[in-house]
């Protein structure tokens, strides 16, 4: 999922009417119908430059949600009739230019005999006690519909099942992390959840008592994660990453036989169905999830539409009347207003359309006057096809910061979100600051500068691909006991880069073109994560 509400979506056109259809379909599970579907639950997508290979681009993208280590006897597969998708927009028209498509196979060695994942120690993705088993093909589909595969039939790494059976999980991540044709690498297998919040946000708040927050609801759990770095031309326009920096990224899972109808459709399909329509040799197989910025669906869309805007194309998204009104007058500040007497920020909130559907850049007609991740930035874009779309935006010749800020861009950290997302961007506070007009007015709101009190994972991050920490081992209700030193610092406490009076200084960004860039985003950051089933 998600992530945080990255506000998100849509300019205004009319429809009024998307509705869920058939039973069966998923969504996340901030919307009713994914809830009951967490192999298809998209749960965070990041989007980076690679902090040790910068002529490169990281995308990791997560499923399943609220992975509890000792899930044994059957642990986490990724489902065997789904695909798993990482899409790219190169050229602002909502559509993917690139889509990374992973499926999966299932193995067992012994299913007639044996109830075991494994039937001893596994020191190698080889061993013959290691009984299940899941390999994988990894196929790219250009905007023409040409598609090439990169990988076939390769294992993926295995649910780690403990310490006992696999006493070294980072040896079977390396064997699992391959090279791919023409540069870059892949991965796909398990991994501490990176994603940092404290979900009792969604008990009114805190109950209106900001001391109560401050523990990761998140801490132990871990998440299915795939992941690709390429080379920066294989994702820009023209393979041009000098002169069309900026990229748009999502993702998405397709099922077989799953629908979720749009009422625009007469025949009950959703035109949103992106899987379908991209996937030519996927017949049958329809979108049932869907994630760019962190916690849109979650906290933007309002429940009646939840379903169906994870069946739609982002190319879609500006012609749906009631989510883009949500965008502009937001439901989360007045929820702020009403709990802690904080006065929710004017509407309509181009502010937020900017960053979240079109991009930040001085000819994207919003407030903001700076450039730094639209499309609209890329010299051989034609403009008059660039369409608004929820998409995480990354300008990829913005280069790694030494030393990341986790607040991004609100602590003048270019290379943070909503330029992309890093692993530990705190999406959280920073939307909860740009939600409570941070991004208009310059200032913090000092009674909210300590945001949730949750400032970094429980596990620091590699150094290299795929930079995501290693699973979680112990059971959840142990996790504090067994780490008592609690997360590593992934950034500062509390809102740093702050100037007298609250104020965070808003700095010229030469290395982006020039613009004073604000910052950062649009919703508080919350993110209904969903229990694994």
């Amino acid at each position: 999922m998600a992530g945080i509400g990255v506000l998100a979506l849509l300019a205004a056109a009319g429809l009024a009417g998307l509705t869920p259809g058939v039973s069966s379909a998923s969504s996340h599970r901030e919307a009713p119908l994914i809830a009951g579907d967490p192999r298809a639950d998209n749960t965070d997508v990041y989007a980076f430059v690679s902090p040790d290979k910068p002529d490169t681009v990281t995308l990791v993208a997560n499923w399943i949600p609220f992975e509890e280590p000792n899930g044994g006897p059957n642990f986490y597969p990724f489902a065997d009739d789904a695909h798993y998708n990482i899409k790219i927009d190169s050229d602002g028209d909502g559509k993917p230019d690139t889509t990374y498509t992973w499926t999966f196979t299932n193995h067992y060695k012994d299913d007639a005999n044996q109830f075991l994942y494994n039937t001893g120690v596994v020191n190698n993705l080889t061993d013959p006690t290691l009984n299940f088993t899941q390999t994988y093909t990894l196929t790219e589909t250009r905007a023409d519909g040409s598609t090439q595969t990169l990988l076939k039939d390769v294992q993926a790494a295995p649910s780690n099942v403990g310490k006992a059976s696999m006493p070294d999980y980072e040896r079977l991540r390396k064997q699992a992390t391959l090279d791919l044709p023409g540069g870059g690498q892949t991965y796909a297998g398990q991994a501490a959840d990176p994603f940092f919040l404290d979900l009792r946000v969604f008990d009114l708040l805190y109950g209106g008592n900001l001391k109560e927050s401050g523990h990761n609801t998140l801490a132990g759990y871990n998440v299915n994660t795939i992941a690709i770095q390429v080379p920066k031309k294989d994702l820009a326009l023209k393979g041009d990453a000098t002169r069309n920096p900026v990229i748009g990224v999502w993702s998405t899972t397709d099922r077989k036989g799953a629908v979720v109808a749009d009422s625009r459709d007469k025949g009950g399909e959703s035109k949103g169905g992106e899987g379908r329509k991209d996937d030519k040799g996927g017949e049958g197989f329809h979108q049932v999830s869907r994630l760019g910025n962190p916690l849109v669906n979650e906290v933007v869309v309002p429940l009646k539409y939840k379903d169906a805007f994870n069946a739609l194309a982002p190319v879609n998204d500006h012609t749906v009347t009631p989510v883009v009104d949500k965008v502009k007058d937001p439901i989360v500040p007045k929820l702020i207003q009403s709990i802690y007497g904080i006065p929710a920020p004017a509407t309509p909130r181009n502010d937020l359309v900017e960053i979240f559907l079109t991009g930040i850049s001085k000819n994207s007609g919003g407030p903001i006057q700076a450039d730094l991740n639209s499309q609209l930035l890329n010299a051989d874009v034609t403009k008059a096809n660039f369409t608004p779309a929820e998409e995480l935006r990354l300008n990829m010749a913005v280069p790694p910061t030494a030393d990341p800020n986790r607040l991004g861009v609100l602590a003048q950290d270019f290379a943070g979100f909503p330029n992309g997302r890093r692993l530990g961007d705190d999406v959280v506070d920073i939307e909860l600051q740009a939600l409570e007009g941070a991004a208009q007015t310059g200032k913090i709101v000092p009674a909210l500068a300590a945001g949730d009190g949750v400032n970094a994972p429980d596990h620091a991050f590699g150094k290299h691909f795929p930079y995501v920490a290693l699973p979680n081992t112990a059971a959840v209700n142990q996790a504090d006991s067994d780490n008592p030193g609690g997360g590593v610092a992934a950034g500062f406490g509390g809102l740093v880069g702050m100037g007298k009076g609250g104020h965070f200084p808003l700095a010229a960004a030469s290395a982006l073109g020039g613009g004073v860039l604000l910052s950062g985003a649009g919703f508080l950051a919350l993110r209904r994560r969903r229990a694994a089933a």
